[in-house]
């Protein structure tokens, strides 16, 4: 289905079953612990053995000797696979770095052997027997220091423009009367998922499946291929649950080749999860910022100069922290600038983390707008409508799809109790906490991708929806399944999803809050196509075709769905694949974030009292599933704002606190009290659903409306994250 017009009114605008709050049909699987996560896969191989993995021990450098001879004779061990024995192994379109190192290392934890033996225990055991004897080299491991050797990076579609320019920013910054110029710090951050990255392997013959947590399975499967060196077709990625990954399971990652490698090494199913401390050096993070936000105004509030620069860093080929990318479109301003800038440094992989770009560029704008607001002695809210804009600030004739931000900012002041807050900070006490009200805004591209499903429909009336879509624990499932019930007409317990298998169509996969959309615009497609077929099974012109409760309606004759199929299923396969509109049109989510936070007088303690986030993302296709994927977002936000960091040995180049004991992330008592407010819109430009995403546009923003709230609570400005008690401890207002 080619989707170039916009959406006029189809089978999903009956809202029956799409938009309705259900629960999610994996539910159960969950809550009894028999959902068939890729480890504890023990239906689909019998006698796996267990490989653990290797990771080096330095940053950057080389092996000069490595002795196995200890680990080979240790009890159980099957096999060992190092990149002496491996054979040749190309590297994956996505991967910066080998994902097997050897004997050139390229970072900190980056695998070297993996042992392979009849136990976990056993595995373990004998990885400790491992010697290796190194040539460490100096490397680079400071973003600040590797400033001055920072270049533009490398476009693509995904980063844009590495600079941008409109009208003459330079002069508008001087001539205006009131400006701000000031830079903000993020830091590194891990995905810090539940289930860690995690496979099971098994060979037949010259033909590969793996079982394994991967959010896009398409990528996994020609990258798997391409390193083994073998056809896509004697591949095979099965990922039907996943528990979490935030980013961090979108490519192929070591768990899966080093059980690919061991299996065939011991020539038998081997199962691999990567222990707690690799996955923050071993896999990917997100990248540390260094951000200069200047903004040039009038007295009245109107933005006349608009800039944005922000450094990353990563390995030799990687890419940057797309942070700029909201700041040339969430608000108006003639004259802008946008720059990034990436450091080369020897830590471990930089990639895409929840919301990459926006949720730490936002960290930053939207301080930086509540700084500015204060200068103009204009409320916060006030002076994001001053400058709200219903084209692209680049592009003003290039119009936005839907809009709806200003709605976000009124009705979230109003249901947050804005007008008691007071614009001075430090005013409010209750007994020894301090307390603070802000906002901030939430903006998050909306991203169109080609996805595609089959669907089958046999005589029982039942449709059995095919994909290789991935259910990261977002409830893709269910939606799907909702897609499915409300084209055909059928109602959920006559759905069947299958998910998560490189023999099924490709889909856009899950990621940076494209998924949803365009998987059920997939779905949709497919079950057109079905429609079509079904109707001229019946004998029924397919336009006038009313598919409902089962059955298939044209004026006065009704026939059992099912009935089309009695002569065997019917098939139909299908794909969405979008025209021009999201050029012409610039397709975005929109929101607002309030936060009230109490902060001890005497100790600085911040808790977080109350959050609310209001949401303009196009058709909410679940509410109750949507609303999990903000609160989960936001609890992330709030992490971000107050504790997460990756601490960096900017001596020996990795991360110190490479577990959950070290990496802190907040938990229940951190987070008391969240609602979330859905607008009520849809978007025809965007796909047949008229939905857009809403999983990211939850932490955009978050960090900032803590900081903000902070500022407001204490008159204490904190611009480097996360706002640790050592940062403002000593500028607290004198205790009275």
């Amino acid at each position: 289905m080619k989707f170039d017009t916009p959406a006029t009114t189809n089978p999903i605008d009956r809202l029956k079953v799409v938009g309705q709050p259900l629960d999610r049909i994996d539910g159960p699987l969950k809550t009894t612990g028999t959902a068939p996560y890729a480890y504890e896969r023990h239906d689909v191989v019998a006698d796996p053995a267990y490989g653990h993995v290797v990771g080096a021990a330095i940053a950057k450098g080389r092996i000069q000797r490595m002795d196995l001879a200890a680990a080979r004779h240790a009890p159980g061990v099957l096999a060992i696979v190092t990149a002496a024995n491996a054979g040749t192994l190309d590297k994956g379109s996505f991967n910066t770095a080998r994902l097997l190192g050897g004997p050139d290392i390229e970072h900190y934890h980056q695998a070297v052997a993996l042992v392979v033996a009849e136990s976990f225990e056993q595995a373990r055991a004998a990885a400790e027997l491992v010697r290796i004897d190194y040539a460490p080299e100096p490397g680079s491991f400071n973003l600040r220091a590797a400033a001055g050797s920072a270049t533009l990076p490398h476009e693509n579609d995904i980063t844009g423009p590495a600079e941008t320019h409109v009208g003459d920013f330079t002069e508008a910054f001087a001539r205006a009367p009131v400006t701000l110029d000031e830079t903000y710090t993020t830091p590194d951050h891990s995905h810090a998922m539940m289930e860690p990255h995690a496979t099971l392997a098994q060979w037949d013959g010259d033909r590969l499946t793996v079982w394994t947590s991967n959010q896009m399975i398409a990528w996994a499967n020609a990258d798997l291929a391409k390193t083994l060196g073998l056809p896509k077709e004697k591949v095979r990625v099965v990922s039907p649950f996943i528990g979490g990954g935030f980013g961090g399971k979108l490519f192929l990652r070591a768990d899966v080749l080093l059980a690919a490698l061991g299996a065939r090494a011991a020539g038998r199913p081997v199962k691999v999860a990567l222990q707690r401390p690799l996955i923050a050096n071993n896999t990917t993070h997100r990248p540390a910022t260094i951000q200069r936000i200047r903004l040039g105004a009038e007295r009245d509030g109107t933005i006349t100069a608009i800039a944005h620069e922000s450094l990353s860093g990563d390995l030799k080929g990687g890419g940057p922290e797309t942070a700029v990318n909201q700041t040339r479109l969430l608000y108006a301003g003639r004259n802008r600038m946008t720059a990034m800038r990436l450091a080369v440094l020897d830590l471990p992989e930089g990639n895409a983390m929840r919301a990459p770009g926006e949720a730490p560029g936002m960290m930053a704008l939207e301080i930086a707008m509540d700084e500015m607001a204060e200068k103009l002695g204009l409320d916060p809210v006030e002076f994001r409508i001053r400058n709200d804009t219903q084209v692209d600030p680049e592009n003003p004739q290039r119009p936005f799809s839907s809009r709806p931000f200003i709605e976000c900012l009124r009705l979230g002041a109003e249901r947050f109790g804005w007008s008691a807050r007071s614009p001075r900070p430090g005013q409010r006490r209750e007994g020894q906490w301090l307390i603070g009200m802000a906002m901030a805004a939430a903006f998050r591209n909306n991203l169109l991708m080609k996805s595609g499903a089959r669907v089958r429909l046999d005589k029982a009336g039942r449709v059995t929806v095919e994909t290789d879509m991935t259910d990261i624990g977002t409830g893709s499932y269910t939606i799907i399944a909702q897609t499915a019930a409300e084209t055909m007409g059928v109602p959920m317990e006559q759905v069947v999803v299958r998910l998560g298998d490189s023999e099924f169509p490709v889909s856009a996969g899950s990621g940076g809050q494209f998924g949803a959309n365009n998987a059920t615009s997939g779905v949709y497609a497919a079950c057109v196509k079905l429609r079509e077929e079904v109707a001229r099974r019946l004998g029924f012109n397919s336009r006038e075709a009313e598919f409902s409760d089962g059955e298939v309606r044209v004026g006065n004759r009704t026939i059992a769905l099912g009935a089309a199929a009695a002569e065997g299923e019917i098939v139909a396969e299908d794909f969405i694949e979008y025209g021009d509109l999201d050029k012409t049109h610039q397709q975005s989510t929109f929101g607002a974030h309030f936060v009230e936070v109490a902060v001890d007088r005497a100790t600085g303690e911040a808790r977080i009292r109350r959050m609310l986030a209001v949401c303009a993302a196009g058709r909410i296709l679940n509410p109750k599933s949507a609303r999990s994927q903000v609160i989960g977002a936001m609890t992330m936000g709030a992490g971000a704002a107050l504790m997460e960091e990756l601490a960096v040995d900017t001596r020996r180049g990795f991360f110190v606190n490479h577990d959950l004991a070290g990496y802190e992330v907040p938990v229940h008592a951190d987070v008391p009290h969240q609602e979330v407010i859905f607008l009520d819109e849809t978007d025809p430009f965007s796909s047949p659903m008229k939905a857009k995403g809403v999983g990211e546009l939850g932490i955009c923003g978050v960090g900032a409306a803590v900081a903000n709230a902070i500022y407001s609570a204490t008159g204490v400005r904190i611009r480097d994250y996360p706002i640790t008690l050592d940062k403002y401890l000593d500028r607290l207002p004198d205790v009275a």
